[in-house]
């Protein structure tokens, strides 16, 4: 069984990571794909703008239910912090050693790739599947053990659901059904 990890902090998840999810699963060889939450990072957002982890993980598990292929993973949760990608990869294979990994990361983060952290291990020993995102080359790429995929482009952010939340507008259709209605009623992203 080969699984995608999609990795986020998923504040809040939104309608182009579930399709982007669905489209793993189902066209490509990934026979799952397990959205991984990751730690909220207090450097990356303002103050206001954070939910926690818990309420994080609930929004994922409303948004991943009604689809088959797409699981919540919330390893990193428990992991010690900061949490780097090459860390929970490794801790996936040794809980499930009968079960291949990949990342899946987006083209602009394959561009910046070689700065992560043990960024060739993760090539060589788990293999990295690149869709594309926004004004990145879509162009293969031609390294082993990676892999390119054509998924549809959903130019859309939590950023722009936290803004709209923010502003009083109705979000609804922009993250999975269910995901509005838990922000509403737990008043995250208002001010």
């Amino acid at each position: 069984m080969e699984i995608g990890i999609l990795g986020g902090s998923f504040n809040p998840v939104h309608i182009g990571h579930i399709a982007l999810a669905s489209y793993l699963a189902q066209y490509t060889q990934l026979s799952r794909v397990w959205l991984t939450l990751s730690p909220l990072n207090p450097l990356k957002e303002r103050p206001g703008d954070l939910a926690s982890d818990i309420c994080r993980l609930e929004m994922l598990q409303i948004a991943a239910k009604p689809h088959a292929g797409i699981e919540v993973c919330d390893i990193e949760l428990s992991m010690p912090r900061p949490s780097y990608t090459i860390d929970t990869l490794r801790a996936l294979r040794k809980r499930y050693p009968s079960k291949k990994f990949r990342l899946v990361i987006g083209r602009d983060n394959w561009e910046i790739f070689d700065r992560w952290k043990a960024y060739q291990e993760i090539i060589d020993d788990f293999g990295v599947i690149v869709y594309p995102r926004p004004g990145y080359p879509d162009t293969p790429i031609y390294v082993d053990n990676v892999d390119t995929v054509r998924a549809p482009i959903i130019d859309l952010s939590s950023t722009f659901i936290r803004s709209g939340a923010e502003k009083g507008r109705d979000m609804s259709a922009f993250v999975p059904a269910g995901v509005w209605k838990y922000i509403t009623s737990h008043h995250l992203y208002h001010t």
